[in-house]
C-alpha cells in the first residue's frame, strides 16, 4: 500500500502509515492547535521507515491539510521549517510578520 498522511487530533499529531498493510505508524508530527493556528513542535520518523521520503510526505500532507483548513503555520520544529524553506510555495502559511523569526 501507498503510505498515507492522516491528522489524529486525539493525539495532537498528524502519522503517516507505512509497512505492508499501511496501517504501521512510520511517523508523526506533533502539534498545537490554537485559535486559527496550528503550531508544529516535533516530527520524528522510525528508523526502520528512514530514507524512503517519509518526513517529506509527512510535512507535505500535515501543510496542504493546514492550507485546506486555513491555518496560519508556526514552524517551531527544525524539520517542518526547514521543509518549508526547501518549498517556498509553503511559505505562505506562516504569517509574514513572523517569517524572519523562522528564517523564512
Amino acid at each position: 500500500m501507498e503510505p498515507q498522511v492522516r491528522d489524529q487530533p486525539e493525539k495532537s499529531r498528524y502519522e503517516v502509515l507505512a509497512g505492508d498493510d499501511g496501517t504501521e505508524t512510520a511517523g508523526f508530527a506533533e502539534y498545537h492547535l490554537s485559535e486559527g493556528e496550528i503550531a508544529f513542535i516535533h516530527t520524528e520518523i522510525d528508523p526502520r521507515f528512514g530514507g524512503r521520503g517519509l518526513g517529506g510526505l509527512l510535512a507535505r500532507g500535515a501543510l496542504d491539510d493546514a492550507r485546506a483548513r486555513g491555518l496560519r503555520v508556526l514552524p517551531y520544529c527544525p524539520f517542518i521549517r526547514g521543509w518549508i524553506g526547501k518549498h517556498p510555495e509553503y511559505a505562505d502559511l506562516v504569517p509574514e510578520a513572523r517569517r524572519a523569526r523562522f528564517g523564512l
